[in-house]
């Protein structure tokens, strides 16, 4: 090992370990393996385990600090450790709601969506059959409607004086042999539920079924599979306090409930319907009709490519080919400029940690003066001495970055087992979603060593201008 490495290593090493600090060591290794029992062995949501397991390991981390570092260069640590775990907890949450947010977009939607300038898409079978050979990525295509209205439900009697319950939904007409290939609709059908019910038939016995989102159940009257729901069709009249007086009523269907899906997504969740499209074409009187015509491809990411495919193939205009990230374009740059914002605030955090390091490293050159003087003066070059407080600095930011890396990461199974909460309506999804790239932790380590490197530039140089005679001069 060269010199420098070891003269380095014994300026930062303490030598003597308190029996305090020790002792508080163990007792914050203790408080880490409770919190970690805690959790692990809830049914539910516990915060006493979360917050003992992070309270633990950051005195865990500030004591295992003091038996190997001074004070000041324990301080200068544990800067870089709170901006490296900061900086990999928010990481983990900005990425677990894109990540979130796209599970639930395709969950429900498709992958490419065709439609058409005019309200005459009457060829959409020659639309299909081009979406179908333009890219071997391509599985299934179904055409589609969808339409704003509004949908009631007509309480029992026993129900009392309780108005029956309306709700403004969303209803998309799809194919029933088709729609469990192109949407992913199936794996968020709740228990007594299937897509499959689609493919019923109305008969003069059995009513037509659709499938609705839970929340949407819920301002229904809390209704269950096999209750009757209406829907009324987007006319003008739509108040069915006025339909007595006026002796006018807009086109109303009665529809059974044949699933319930929960997507996890409030948006849908609490507006969308689902019926069969040849239900959707009859109650809107729009014969062989649709809105547009999706395609599920194999490789999401290639979403954007086949849509620029199939643009051309069609001729553009009046045909307007979107992908999924196109159609939820505002909420996806949102989501990434905050996830952009958020990187280079934490990054400022790191960098004023640094500044830690700085004082540190020029304390140290300072108190060394003497010894740097003999170093030179028996023939270490300027390059070796600079050498010596670099890897200092490099040390300190490597265990920062190490020990900050451990608490984000351990933060982040925490508090993705914890299942925190939000509110739906805010936050369109009802926990908060974690979610660990390990590219993303990387760059975090990356980017805190590059800073940390930098820092020791100052020191390093002062160091290294020093002349022996300086440092010896009252000796």
């Amino acid at each position: 090992m060269p010199y420098e490495y070891r003269i380095g290593w014994r300026y930062l090493y303490r030598r003597s370990h308190a029996r305090t600090t020790l002792i508080g060591l163990a007792v914050s290794l203790l408080l880490c393996g409770l919190g970690m029992w805690i959790l692990l062995g809830a049914t539910g949501q516990s915060t006493l385990g979360v917050a003992t397991l992070i309270v633990g390991m950051l005195s865990s981390t500030l004591f295992l600090l003091l038996s190997f570092f001074s004070v000041f260069t324990t301080v200068a640590v544990l800067g870089v450790v709170m901006g490296v775990a900061a900086l990999t907890v928010v990481l983990a949450v900005t990425t677990g709601f894109q990540t979130q947010f796209r599970e639930k977009v395709l969950g429900v939607n498709a992958h490419v969506i065709i439609q058409k300038n005019t309200a005459d898409f009457r060829n959409y079978k020659w639309v299909e059959e081009v979406a179908k050979g333009i890219d071997d990525d391509v599985i299934e295509v179904q055409p589609f409607i969808f339409v704003e209205m509004l949908a009631f439900r007509q309480l029992p009697e026993k129900a009392g004086s309780q108005p029956d319950p309306i709700a403004g939904v969303a209803i998309k007409g799809v194919d029933p042999e088709r729609v469990a290939r192109v949407l992913d609709l199936e794996k968020h059908m709740l228990p007594g539920g299937t897509v499959n019910a689609l493919k019923q038939k109305r008969t003069d016995r059995q009513l037509a079924p659709i499938i609705l989102g839970r929340e949407l159940a819920r301002k229904l009257g809390d209704a269950q599979v096999g209750d009757k729901v209406t829907v009324v069709a987007p006319l003008s009249n739509v108040d069915p306090d006025t339909w007595t007086s006026t002796g006018e009523a807009p086109k109303t269907r009665e529809y059974e409930i044949a699933g319930i899906f929960y997507s996890g997504f409030d948006e849908y969740d609490r507006r969308l319907m689902y019926v069969s499209l040849e239900e959707a074409q009859d109650l809107l009187g729009n014969e062989d009709t649709v809105m547009g015509v999706e395609l599920k491809v194999k490789d999401v990411s290639r979403a954007r490519a086949i849509a620029d495919k199939l643009e051309v193939e069609l001729g553009g205009g009046p045909y307007v080919v979107q992908d999924w990230r196109e159609l939820n374009k505002n909420l996806f740059t949102a989501l990434t400029l905050q996830k952009i914002a958020l990187v280079v605030f934490l990054t400022l955090i790191i960098v004023v940690a640094t500044f830690n390091m700085v004082s540190a490293l020029t304390m140290m050159v300072i108190d060394k003066t003497r010894e740097v003087a003999i170093l030179k003066s028996m023939g270490s070059s300027s390059t070796s001495v600079a050498r010596v407080f670099q890897v200092v600095g490099i040390v300190i930011g490597g265990a920062g970055t190490a020990l900050g890396l451990g608490i984000g990461l351990v933060t982040c199974w925490a508090v993705g087992n914890y299942g925190y909460r939000l509110d739906p309506k805010v936050y369109l999804i009802d926990r908060l979603p974690v979610s660990v790239q390990w590219f993303e932790v990387l760059l975090c380590a990356a980017i805190t060593m590059v800073i940390a490197s930098i820092a020791t530039l100052f020191p390093s140089a002062k160091a290294s201008a020093l002349l022996p005679v300086e440092g010896l001069r009252y000796d």
